[in-house]
């Protein structure tokens, strides 16, 4: 069976979106759109494996509200792109439920980011967060989405999707029913780390507010914390060798690379020798203007929430439109009366 080629992938609604979100996701997500159809959801139901997403349902919409208007902002256009919350779209737990039944439990054993969000305290985690991959190949296969852009961190998850897919289409006698999603890993800047320590990826949970480069955050706040931003004493290097064991040295060319459109190599060249406080005014001044249009474009998104619920609502149809066939043929292979 020949699958339509089609992308998924989403984001949590919990705190805000920041640069690397932007720089690793939102970025290449834009220019999907010219090459195949794209889904691109709001994963609330995800959100609710956090401390930030359970237990506080007016942040969760306001949250859902403001991620659906930064993948907007940043060019992801509801004309062309499915864009949807997956709440509004049910066949995405029922899936997840059959997945459920699929899935082994060695498999989930072996996923490195629960032992990682569990900590020292695995028995008080939530039994959402151990299965977690488990709705999130639901989330993929549901649309037979066939390529999957994503960091290094969930390629493992994605490697899950297509186990699950690859035993279900056995297990039901359907060779082909599901594609094997592919992943596609995209531009140098995929892992966008902390300002302040180049060692950790920039994480919307963390502490300092000053680790990262939030998309509602103004022109005067991008140039403080580019300012502030961890470096060494030494100056810009004039190769890509001299970045050996400077994490916060290569993070920040890394970040004016991606901005830029540019080969990291060529930045490197335009900048070698120079001091950090000069280099760090050229970067603060190309962050802004590439990121204070996507704040403002934000902004007024989010000061009419009815027409973002609107496209909400619209994208799940949309997606409705291709979940609930995929889902017909899925019950009628596992024998449920419907």
């Amino acid at each position: 069976m020949t699958h339509t080629p089609r992308v998924l992938s989403g984001m949590q609604p919990t705190n805000t979106l920041h640069l690397g979100n932007y720089l690793g996701a939102l970025k290449n997500w834009v220019r999907m759109q010219d090459r195949m159809q794209c889904l691109y959801c709001v994963v609330d139901l995800h959100a609710l494996t956090t401390e930030a997403g359970y237990g506080k349902p007016e942040d969760l919409v306001r949250s859902t509200r403001e991620v659906a208007a930064a993948y907007i902002a940043a060019g992801v256009d509801p004309e062309r792109s499915l864009i949807f919350n997956q709440a509004q779209v049910p066949e995405h737990a029922e899936l997840a439920w059959i997945f459920n039944c699929v899935a082994r439990l060695g498999w989930l054993d072996r996923m490195t980011q629960f032992k990682e969000k569990s900590g020292k305290h695995k028995e008080r985690a939530s039994v959402g967060l151990y299965t977690y991959p488990v709705l999130m190949a639901a989330d993929i296969l549901v649309y037979k989405a066939t390529h999957v852009p994503v960091g290094e961190d969930q390629k493992q998850h994605l490697e899950l999707s297509r186990d699950i897919a690859q035993k279900f289409n056995n297990d039901f006698g359907a060779p082909d029913f599901f594609p094997l999603p592919e992943p596609v890993i995209t531009g140098t800047a995929t892992r966008v780390m902390s300002l302040r320590d180049g060692a950790k990826k920039m994480s919307k949970s963390d502490e300092s507010d000053m680790s990262r480069i939030n998309l509602t955050d103004d022109a005067d706040a991008i140039a403080n914390k580019i300012r502030r931003a961890r470096t060494d004493p030494n100056p810009l290097p004039y190769s890509k060798d001299e970045l050996k064991d400077r994490p916060e040295a290569e993070n920040l060319l890394n970040i004016y690379a991606a901005l830029a459109d540019q080969d990291r190599d060529a930045v490197i060249r335009e900048f070698a020798g120079a001091q950090f406080s000069d280099f760090k005014q050229k970067l603060a001044d190309l962050t802004v203007a590439k990121i204070a249009p996507v704040t403002q474009e934000m902004r007024r998104l989010l000061a009419d929430p009815a027409e973002i619920d609107r496209t909400l609502k619209s994208g799940a149809e949309g997606a409705r439109a291709i979940a609930v066939p995929v889902m017909d043929e899925v019950r009628k292979r596992v024998g449920f009366l419907h």
